[in-house]
């Protein structure tokens, strides 16, 4: 059957209008599944935690998931995406287990992704990282280079899904509060962008919480200053219109799609 598709002046057509929604509603999304504050800490700070998402059975699959395909995949993990010395590095996660479809098909997860983009979006990539001890610093950035001419535009949301407790001695990630509403970037304020921003807080929060964030605001995780480890798994959405860091249509395997309800399809984009 043809269905006639009208581009709206974003990008996104009826029928992803459309998608999108059943996709919402088939992972449990409704209009009161963020609260009031944790809209406004979305809004106006540019992320918000949600406690206790991650339940014990859960969390115990994904953390010896991250060490079977680390033990599994040994100098090539992470190269799907990107590799970085001094870090436990995991990519192309949707493809590695069913125990990540939960994930990227999170009500909450997805409720914080259509309030931050504002519009059809898809899974951008779910990948593993875990600074060994005595590295882990990032330099300040957002996750986004592109121009932006409306402030009140956004394109990515990030998640982490803390397998650790994460505090300020393990990694803990900083990030800027309201800087997804400033315009230019971190370089125009600073000039060693490893150095501590003024305005910049730690998120700390225990194992089994995971931390949404504007991926516009300024951010970066911090180097672990512990023997312990900082697991967490990043799960990413963007615009529609922008590409995967992650194709799933390149990397989609057989047994992955055997799997996949309607709405995670939509969500994939395959």
């Amino acid at each position: 059957m043809y269905t006639e598709q009208v581009a709206s002046s974003d990008g996104s057509t009826d029928r992803d209008d459309a998608g999108m929604a059943a996709a919402l509603a088939a992972c449990g999304v409704t209009t009161t599944t963020l609260t009031p504050q944790q809209c406004a800490e979305l809004d106006e700070q540019g992320y918000t935690v949600f406690p206790n998402v991650i339940d014990a059975i859960w969390l115990a699959s994904l953390r010896d998931a991250f060490e079977r395909i680390t033990a599994t995949e040994g100098e090539n993990a992470g190269k799907e995406v990107n590799q970085v010395p001094g870090i436990r590095r995991l990519a192309d996660l949707v493809n590695k287990g069913a125990m990540f479809d939960g994930i990227y098909t999170h009500p909450l997860v997805l409720a914080a992704a259509n309030r931050v983009i504002g519009r059809p979006f898809k899974l951008h990539s779910i990948n593993g990282h875990d600074p060994l001890p005595g590295h882990g610093q990032q330099a300040l950035h957002p996750d986004w280079g592109g121009a932006r001419p409306d402030l009140t535009v956004f394109h990515v949301m990030n998640s982490l899904w803390l397998l650790d407790d994460m505090g300020p001695d393990n990694g803990a990630t900083r990030i800027v509060p309201g800087s997804h509403r400033w315009p230019g970037g971190p370089r125009d304020q600073m000039s060693d962008l490893k150095a501590p921003h003024p305005q910049e807080i730690y998120v700390t929060a225990p194992a089994g919480s995971v931390l949404v964030f504007n991926s516009h605001a300024w951010h970066g995780s911090t180097d672990n200053r512990s023997q312990r480890t900082r697991r967490v798994y990043h799960c990413a959405f963007i615009a529609r219109e922008h590409p995967q860091q992650t194709s799933q249509h390149q990397y989609l395997r057989p047994e992955t799609a055997a799997r996949l309800s309607p709405a995670a399809r939509y969500v994939l984009d395959v």
